[in-house]
């Protein structure tokens, strides 16, 4: 069974003619490292399917200093969603942390097939629900645990994320910086 066959799958189950016609709307891609995917203030129009590689979602203030939102491993969906449904521009960055093999797909070209097939729109609402669930459990670990435990969540759902993701971008997305990062780091592995 093909793998990205496979990975649709497992949010709903779709026929092999509907990944057919999801192929159709969808470019297989190569994108270096350092390279963003979606700018500041553009108007997004496609979504992506990382096959390989990291990207990070951030912001970045008038001053330059960045925060980091979320980190996507193979395989997962990635999009700038609030600004491609409202057809605004993104207040995110999405760039590309290592080299990257995903697959675009055209939003509204994925929108108009909703419209007319059923179980791409019934794949769509899945997909929106995961990532909904996935948006609320990160938003409870900002509010409910400190740096070290919201570190400690995010190596359970990364486990090698100090080899692939540089220590300034795991403090940013953690909220602290990087010396705290550091003696959280030194304190676990000393017990």
């Amino acid at each position: 069974m093909n793998q990205n066959f496979a990975f649709l799958n497992s949010f709903i189950e779709i026929s092999e003619e509907t990944f057919l016609e999801l192929d159709k709307i969808t470019t297989f891609k190569r994108v270096e490292s350092g390279t963003q995917i979606v700018k500041l203030g553009e108007i997004p129009s496609k979504v992506y399917m990382l096959i390989s590689g990291t990207i990070r979602c951030y912001l970045s203030t008038e001053s330059g200093k960045e925060f980091n939102k979320s980190f996507y491993l193979p395989t997962s969906f990635v999009a700038s969603l609030t600004a491609l449904i409202n057809s605004k521009p993104s207040l995110f960055i999405f760039e590309t942390l290592s080299d990257c093999k995903m697959f675009e797909i055209d939003y509204k070209k994925l929108k108009e097939l909703c419209k007319k097939d059923q179980s791409i729109n019934d794949l769509y609402s899945r997909v929106l629900e995961v990532v909904y669930i996935k948006y609320e459990r990160r938003l409870v670990e900002l509010i409910s645990l400190d740096a070290k435990e919201r570190y400690l969540e995010l190596r359970k759902k990364i486990p090698n994320v100090d080899e692939i993701i540089p220590q300034y971008h795991i403090a940013s997305y953690l909220g602290i910086t990087a010396v705290q990062l550091s003696r959280i780091r030194k304190k676990i592995e000393s017990y």
